[in-house]
């Protein structure tokens, strides 16, 4: 279970690059395209009322998402390459770009030396290290125990995430 597949570890690294690639451009532009729909909603004189719009609208308006506006208005578009390198700012940082009006050609450009940053990584050393991690933790009775106790943990925070959100919209 915690080897790499056949097909990955002998396939072409060529083949293997590009659908990193692909995947890391088609996932940034999803979520570009969702900050420009959320600029769309942002300039309407009131605020959705329900539904996909209203989830665009209320993540557009997160701290965490105003913050990387921030990011992105301050430092430009190094900000974006430079997210691909990190682990829970990417989407924040690629919605911000489509918020604040970022046009795709820029945002694409801006984007290219991440797309291939994050191809190089998870083609190369990506997988060596995330095998590394599950076989080290699986190893042992310890390991075992912290990967259940965080998996539990993780759901019982959403249960409970959610409950106190129905509580809070009654």
């Amino acid at each position: 279970m915690n080897e790499i597949p056949q097909f990955i570890a002998e396939g072409p690294f060529a083949l293997l690059f590009a659908f990193f690639m692909f995947g890391a451009f088609a996932r940034s532009s999803a979520t570009y395209a969702l900050g420009r729909y959320a600029n769309h909603l942002m300039l309407r004189p009131t605020p959705p009322t329900s539904g996909f719009p209203l989830r665009i609208w209320t993540w557009a308006n997160l701290p965490t998402t105003q913050r990387a506006m921030a990011t992105v208005r301050r430092r430009g578009w190094i900000a974006i390459p430079l997210a691909f390198l990190t682990v829970g700012v990417q989407s924040f940082v690629m919605l911000a770009a489509g918020i604040i009006g970022l046009s795709y050609p820029r945002f694409a450009l801006a984007a290219f030396p991440g797309w291939v940053a994050w191809a190089a990584i998870y083609s190369t050393i990506g997988f060596a290290v995330w095998n590394a991690a599950i076989a080290a933790a699986a190893g042992s009775p310890a390991g075992i125990a912290v990967m259940c106790a965080v998996i539990v943990g993780c759901g019982a925070y959403i249960v409970l995430k959610r409950r106190r959100k129905r509580r809070i919209s009654k």
